[in-house]
């Protein structure tokens, strides 16, 4: 392949599926396009002690000298206009083509934009890249009032982080509890308990009817009712769209991200897609989906590389996913829609664990400050072991003994 293997998007899928490639032995050329102009990072501290600590440097993905151990061509900086899937191209912005044998798309997502009057003015961010992060923690330091729109992770990861740095946080969402689909209730219940306990005030079932400001700069939020919030500081929160626009351009389909098989190809099979931007059917549900985490990203990633490579296998990852908020460090595994049961392991005021059941299949699980349970569950996901509700009742012990009872069945093992 002399054009070799060209990925669009140098986030945390962009650069794994870069480093698989090598690490599977591919030898042709391998391009890594990323469109801003720094070392690619973790995105995950940026809500949290990045803005927080004034001298946080990002925390690069790899060090520059893999990019050239590796012989990975990195593009700073570069945007692509358009692909021409017939030619193998890509038009780059600015002028320039660039061809390719194989195309991985690991175009990510993008805040969603929040259309209200006011929402120009300076001082209104999102949080997704370094340079939005550097913004926020140079606003922050000049601000007393920061309002938060939208209760997801997101928003309260950065709202415990502002808080204890001393702001006065408002967090407003729209409807009526906080981390939506994300959590159970019971989660979200006690998120907010911890968090209103630090001073964060939260306002649930509360739109914004539109955001004041004093020389161009935001210095209020009105509430649907009518309230007015003061904030030097409005930060949007309220979600994130996958980025789509090269795919449906060149022809790609797309249903809620650019639409993949088990393998990570898309309708055209040259071009594969991964992370953020990728749904697909998903294994363990059987329904259609599009996740945001980490793990989703580098885990597609390393599987499109096999692919690549001319491998048959099909993705069956176990999903995870983390949120530090504060002091509570959120861990879910599984997917847990479609649960009609639960258990609940420790205590629902400290450290807990809800086990997600539908009818006698272990879904998911969630996790507040105990690790032990999310670790012990992506054992038994991966496994494909699935405890019964009094076994989990019975404890972590009696959970560990089934999951080694369960792989050391002769059939099991011999399989």
């Amino acid at each position: 392949m002399k054009n070799g293997v060209v990925i669009v998007g140098a986030g945390h899928a962009g650069v794994q599926a870069a480093a698989s490639l090598r690490e599977e032995g591919y030898d042709g050329p391998v391009i890594l396009i990323g469109d801003e102009n720094e070392l690619p990072y973790h995105k995950p501290p940026l809500s949290k002690t990045f803005i927080k600590d004034q001298d946080a440097k990002p925390q690069p993905l790899r060090g520059e000298a893999f990019y050239t151990g590796s012989a990975v061509d990195y593009r700073p900086g570069v945007r692509i206009d358009a692909i021409d899937a017939d030619a193998r191209r890509l038009e780059i912005s600015g002028g320039g083509a660039l061809g390719f044998d194989r195309l991985i798309l690991a175009t990510g997502s993008r805040p969603r934009i929040l259309k209200l009057p006011g929402s120009e003015l300076a001082g209104v961010l999102s949080l997704r890249s370094i340079a939005d992060a550097r913004l926020i923690r140079e606003l922050s330091s000049q601000s007393e009032d920061v309002v938060i729109l939208g209760g997801g992770f997101i928003g309260l990861e950065i709202a415990a982080t502002l808080r204890a740095a001393g702001r006065k946080i408002t967090v407003v969402e729209a409807v009526d509890r906080l981390l939506g689909r994300a959590v159970a209730p019971v989660i979200a219940s006690h998120v907010r308990q911890r968090l209103e306990a630090t001073g964060v005030r939260i306002l649930t079932g509360t739109t914004i009817d539109r955001l004041e400001g004093e020389d161009g700069h935001v210095s209020g939020a009105v509430t649907s009712d009518g309230e007015r919030l003061p904030a030097q500081m409005v930060i949007i929160g309220i979600g994130v769209v996958p980025n789509v626009e090269l795919a449906e351009a060149a022809g790609i389909a797309t249903a809620n991200g650019i639409r993949v098989d088990q393998q990570m190809r898309s309708s055209m099979p040259e071009i594969l897609a991964i992370g953020d931007a990728a749904s697909y059917r998903h294994w363990f549900t059987g329904a259609d989906v599009r996740l945001e985490s980490v793990q989703n990203a580098t885990d597609q990633a390393r599987l499109a590389a096999r692919t690549v490579l001319g491998h048959a296998d099909a993705y069956s990852a176990v999903p995870w996913f983390w949120s530090d908020i504060g002091d509570m460090k959120l861990q879910m595994v599984g997917l847990t829609s479609g649960g009609d049961s639960h258990v609940v392991l420790g205590d629902i005021n400290d450290k807990f664990s809800i086990y997600h059941y539908a009818a006698n299949r272990l879904l998911g699980i969630e996790s507040v400050n105990r690790p032990g349970d999310h670790m012990l569950g992506r054992k038994m996901l991966g496994a494909g072991f699935s405890p019964t509700p009094q076994t989990v009742a019975a404890g972590p012990d009696g959970l560990k003994a089934a999951l080694a009872a369960f792989q050391a069945e002769p059939a099991r093992a011999a399989g």
